[in-house]
């Protein structure tokens, strides 16, 4: 009697059948040709028409904008925000991102909440809460010292102490919309990275600050990097905020995306336009950074796994 035949146990082979995972060509060049009219019509078409109105009477007249007295102030009062304002969330970051990863403690998820605010509220609302605080006719609560003035703005104008429509107001409302940034980026990282080395660290004899210098510190040195760089783009972008605390005072209180503002509302397109394209070669410059940063931590990332 002769056995009967076997079946194949062979699995078929790839090309039987399609793949779950490959998509139709035609789908692959639909897809892939709604990104790229998508990156031309929003991000490249602005961008190039920016720089064609900004040349449209020549380099001369580009030039030009930039040498009038009002745009060099913006221009300083754009990088002295951004000294301070960088600087200050630097600080608070780092300290917010070690508490909240290393440690745990009571309000631990309310000072979460307080780093995400910003990202929550409207630029317009935080430039007006600083307007209500420390304005004239804004609302601050009596001022406690009997006889004094009623109103913390009255007080502050009655010591000669300006902060809304002066430079003060203008560092204050970009410290709040870009303080979450440094935070934000460290914080998941940190955690990922646990607490062994800090307390292997600490077994060894080093101290809380010897701790966070040589161990902390260059284990988050680049997506500290990435915060700060994220963070120096929207404090010399910013608009909202800082549009409700200048007072729009040419020559004082007018930051760069301001002045951008009064210009093209004066018609003067090619000087909006020249500097607008200043802020732009920002945008460009951040970008080109935050590749760098996220392709040498990669690289670092691979190494690292090499190693182990």
């Amino acid at each position: 009697m002769s056995a009967a035949p076997s079946r194949s146990l062979t699995p078929r082979s790839a090309s039987a059948a399609p793949r779950a995972t490959q998509d139709p060509a035609w789908a692959r060049w639909l897809l892939t040709g709604v990104a790229l009219l998508f990156v031309v019509l929003f991000l490249v078409l602005p961008l190039v028409a920016v720089f064609t109105e900004a040349l449209r009477r020549g380099v001369g007249a580009y030039l030009a904008a930039f040498t009038e007295a009002d745009a060099l102030s913006a221009l300083r009062l754009t990088l002295l925000t951004a000294l301070i304002a960088v600087p200050a969330n630097l600080v608070f970051g780092v300290a917010a991102a070690w508490a909240i990863a290393k440690f745990n403690f009571f309000g631990k998820s309310l000072l979460l909440t307080l780093i995400d605010l910003p990202f929550a509220v409207s630029p317009v609302i935080s430039g007006l809460i600083y307007v209500l605080i420390f304005g004239l006719q804004g609302w601050c609560g009596p001022y406690l010292v009997s006889g004094a003035h009623p109103w913390l703005g009255s007080w502050l104008n009655a010591h000669d102490i300006q902060i809304i429509f002066a430079v003060p107001g203008i560092v204050l409302a970009t410290v709040f919309v870009t303080f979450p940034f440094v935070a934000r980026e460290l914080i998941p990282l940190m955690q990922a990275q646990g607490t062994d080395e800090e307390y292997a660290a600490i077994t060894l004899g080093a101290s809380g600050w010897q701790t966070f210098r040589r161990v902390t510190l260059p284990n988050i040195k680049w997506g500290l990097f990435y915060g700060v760089i994220l963070c120096n783009a929207r404090a010399m972008g910013e608009f909202g905020a800082v549009s409700v605390v200048s007072g729009h005072i040419r020559g004082e209180t007018n930051t760069l995306p301001l002045h951008v503002e009064i210009l093209y509302n004066e018609y003067n397109f090619v000087a909006a336009f020249a500097v607008a394209s200043l802020l732009a070669l920002l945008a460009l410059a951040t970008l080109i950074l935050k590749s760098l940063v996220e392709w040498r931590y990669s690289r670092v990332l691979e190494s690292s796994k090499v190693g182990a």
